[in-house]
């Protein structure tokens, strides 16, 4: 369809854009190489004044400088187009360069804007798979499974210190007195086994006390003398 009514021939911007720069570059090179030719015809036009001031100088009698003085009048002229066309091509030379150098911060733009579109582009596809409300959820579920976590560490310390302590009854204790007291009885007694029996459980006095337990002889001489 767009070929039928002629727009199949449709170019992008950087097509658009490289074509012009391609255009610019031949202007700009057509200008310059005529603006070389017109600074060589005016130096020329320079060397034959030059020469015909100098046959001016020579010539003493003014009917022999006129025919020179129209020469170099006419030279002038020449060279005063020749200049007029040299300033002209300039102006338009720099209009040039200015649109060219327009065209390719144009271009540095466009490749900027590109870089960025994509790097949006790329940006949004990846934090667009991200959902916020899930997770937000994740965050609020791993808090709450380490809100258990301890609660159970707790838990379990507090069982494995206290839980078997508390079942011991009585009864318990007293079987399990009887059974070392059987074992006492059975088995060799504490001085062969090598272990000191406490000095708490024995009538000898402790190293650390100067004077001995007191008898009852002992207390009744006391009561006598008194």
């Amino acid at each position: 369809m767009d070929r039928i009514f002629g727009y199949g021939n449709r170019k992008s911007h950087e097509q658009m854009l490289q074509e012009s720069g391609k255009a610019m570059n031949q202007a700009q090179q057509g200008l310059q190489e005529r603006v070389s030719q017109l600074d060589t015809q005016i130096s020329q036009l320079n060397f034959q004044m030059q020469a015909l001031q100098k046959k001016i100088s020579n010539s003493r009698s003014a009917a022999g400088q006129r025919p020179l003085r129209q020469q170099a009048l006419k030279l002038l002229t020449k060279r005063k187009k020749l200049e007029q066309m040299r300033d002209s091509l300039d102006s338009q030379l720099w209009s040039m360069t200015q649109a060219q150098m327009t065209s390719d911060n144009l271009k540095n733009t466009m490749v900027t804007v590109n870089a960025l579109k994509q790097t949006n582009k790329a940006l949004k596809a990846q934090y667009g798979k991200i959902n916020l409300d899930k997770l937000q959820d994740m965050q609020d579920e791993m808090a709450d499974l380490i809100e258990q976590g301890d609660e159970l560490q707790q838990m379990l310390a507090m069982n494995s210190v206290n839980g078997d302590i508390e079942d011991i009854d009585e009864s318990e204790l007293d079987a399990e007195l009887d059974a070392l007291a059987e074992e006492q009885l059975m088995g060799p007694g504490i001085e062969e086994t090598g272990f000191e029996v406490p000095s708490y459980l024995t009538d000898t006095v402790p190293q650390f006390i100067d004077e001995g337990p007191q008898t009852e002889s002992a207390d009744k001489a006391l009561e006598s003398a008194q």
